[in-house]
């Protein structure tokens, strides 16, 4: 196992020693959306023909069978399908797929089920049927209620087709996120305001609101729109941030807004476990003696391939200890609460010590601020994460 040359004297060669393994939570990629979006780096692929959906919800069970070795015995407290546009998926796929994980896994009795779900792709009688089977929590990508940075987005509903699949939505479900973005292709902050004020006026329990940035391998990376600049962008968030704490949104993580938070999201920033089955899925699981991180192969047809084998992971490494602790002030650092200091040690199997140097350097630049029991940044390190990370972000020996 690689070695750290700043760690302290006698932790050098130190081994994870996990004394209890963090939640699991199980991530379901589907792979598959009615069409890319320019600004879009996840593996989707656009479904021009019928994709095959009863072979791929059989490549998932088989999938998740095959994983079983590797998490026995532990329960999921959460279920995430994402994408892609999972919505996509028939009611009685959905059914099945779940009726398949409560058959293999002991899930929490109160777990919480997400689907996202595109407002172009949304059916009534969808989603009456993902909520029979146990869907509990429906996440809508709206990104914008402009028609015009709609069209730009490359998105496939109009804003009136986002209003009516938030409307049915609620009709089936009283556990709602809504997806905004802001900082669009020549978007005036008023705009950005205006979105805001459209989402708050359905009283969804979640928002999350991203600024758009251009992902590399992307076509808005090869081909940059026009976007505010830096001031503005700035300008939007905040004023966002701060007519979503009037409306009594608790700003809990960098992009998400929550009368009630996502439990799934949570347990990544507190780098919890996630086992992800699908085509180009990621997974980080926890052993008594080690923290593995798996992909799943990317592209749905050599995904079908590879479970056929019974060989669906493409990629697998072991964490080295010395990079554990970059992984979790990555993950928990976007908490704007950040972590009980003693979350460390429980995640990591380090004690705190051997990020000491680093703490007190975050803290000297006005980053971050610990008080003994709790390690969080301020609204400076916040704002400017990137460089709070790089203070933890060591070079190999």
């Amino acid at each position: 196992m690689t070695t750290h040359p700043l760690l302290p004297v006698g932790l050098k060669s130190q081994s994870v020693n996990f004394q209890a393994l963090p939640p699991l939570s199980l991530y379901i990629h589907i792979p598959w959306c009615v069409r890319k979006c320019p600004y879009c780096d996840f593996n989707s692929h656009e479904a021009r023909i019928a994709f095959p959906e009863e072979q791929y919800v059989a490549a998932l069970v088989r999938d998740l069978e095959l994983a079983l070795p590797q998490i026995w015995g532990r329960k999921v407290y959460t279920v995430f399908f994402g994408g892609g546009t999972p919505s996509l998926l028939s009611g009685e796929s959905v059914a099945e797929i779940l009726r398949q994980v409560r058959m293999l896994l002991p899930l929490s009795g109160d777990a919480e089920i997400t689907l996202e779900a595109n407002p172009g792709t949304v059916e009534a009688e969808r989603f009456a049927a993902y909520r029979d089977a146990g869907v509990n929590r429906l996440s809508l990508g709206i990104q914008s209620f402009d028609d015009t940075h709609l069209k730009v987005l490359g998105r496939i509903h109009s804003a009136d087709e986002a209003k009516r699949a938030i409307v049915i939505a609620q009709q089936h479900f009283d556990n709602i996120n809504l997806d905004l973005m802001y900082a669009l292709p020549q978007q005036t902050l008023e705009q950005a305001l205006q979105d805001v004020q459209t989402a708050l006026s359905f009283a969804p329990q979640h928002l999350s609101c991203y600024h758009l940035t251009l992902e590399p391998n992307t076509l808005f990376h090869r081909n940059p729109p026009p976007l505010p600049d830096d001031d503005a962008s700035a300008e939007m968030q905040q004023r966002i941030e701060e007519l979503l704490a009037q409306q009594g949104y608790e700003h809990y993580e960098t992009s998400a807004f929550a009368r009630r938070r996502a439990k799934h999201n949570i347990n990544y920033w507190q780098f919890g476990d996630y086992l992800g089955i699908g085509a180009g899925a990621h997974s980080k699981l926890s052993f008594p003696d080690k923290v593995l991180r798996q992909m799943r192969y990317k592209q749905p047809q050599a995904y079908l391939d590879a479970v056929s084998r019974d060989a669906p992971v493409q990629e697998e490494h072991e964490v080295a200890a010395a990079d554990l602790p970059f992984e979790f002030m990555m993950n928990a650092l976007r908490l704007t609460e950040g972590f009980d200091s003693a979350l460390f040690q429980e995640r990591t199997s380090l004690p705190l010590l051997v990020i000491r140097r680093e703490l007190e350097q975050a803290e000297q630049r006005g980053l971050l601020v610990c008080d003994g029991t709790r390690i969080a940044p301020t609204l400076q390190g916040q704002r400017f994460l990137n460089d709070l990370l790089e203070i933890f972000l060591r070079d190999a020996p």
